[in-house]
């Protein structure tokens, strides 16, 4: 496998397809989004990695700033930015309730998603997929982007469920205004 991952060496997905530059999720940035388990910039805790490489999959506890009048949903988008394909690979996918204020560690789980947590399907499956580059590929970025909108997310391009829409269906497809919106990156590298 580290030999994959040197072969693979400058090939990496970039910014230019994540859900930030979206022309649709456009906003103000003007919200902080934090985490007490890592820095921006800073290395994942092995227990938030994919179960594959000795992880939990447990999702990091996040925190933001208030949130702009108006907001009726959260849309939180997990990305590997550096996965060796043409667009980020999306770790996570969910819808959070304003109220919630915070997710707990482990608030993304597909089986038990926190308090006013709708977990959608990502790149991978359901729920939070932690880190688990390639050997020998170099550092992941993974970056944690909350988009404040002013109205619900209920399909994807007017036909298709929330819960059934593929990630790169749904986000080109949301409508609701974007009031506000931060971002969050942790590294990993095997």
């Amino acid at each position: 496998m580290t030999l994959l991952g040197r072969l693979l060496k400058n090939r990496r997905a970039g910014e230019t397809h994540t859900a930030w530059n979206l022309p649709n999720l456009q906003g103000p940035e003007q919200l902080t989004l934090t985490s007490e388990d890592f820095g921006d910039g800073d290395t994942l805790p092995l227990e938030q990695c994919a179960k594959q490489i000795g992880g939990a999959d447990l999702s990091p506890r996040l925190a933001w700033t208030p949130l702009p009048p108006g907001t009726a949903q959260l849309l939180l988008v997990v990305e590997d930015i550096d996965v060796p394909i043409s667009k980020p690979a999306v770790h996570c996918l969910a819808l959070v309730d304003p109220a919630a204020g915070h997710l707990e560690p482990g608030a993304l789980s597909y089986r038990q998603p926190g308090p006013g947590v709708r977990v959608l399907r990502s790149t991978i499956g359901r729920g939070y997929h932690g880190p688990a580059p390639i050997k020998g590929h170099g550092p992941h970025r993974y970056v944690f982007q909350l988009f404040a909108l002013s109205a619900a997310v209920d399909s994807a391009s007017g036909t298709t469920p929330v819960d059934r829409a593929r990630p790169r269906a749904l986000l080109p497809a949301i409508t609701a205004p974007v009031l506000g919106r931060g971002r969050l990156t942790g590294v990993y590298e095997r």
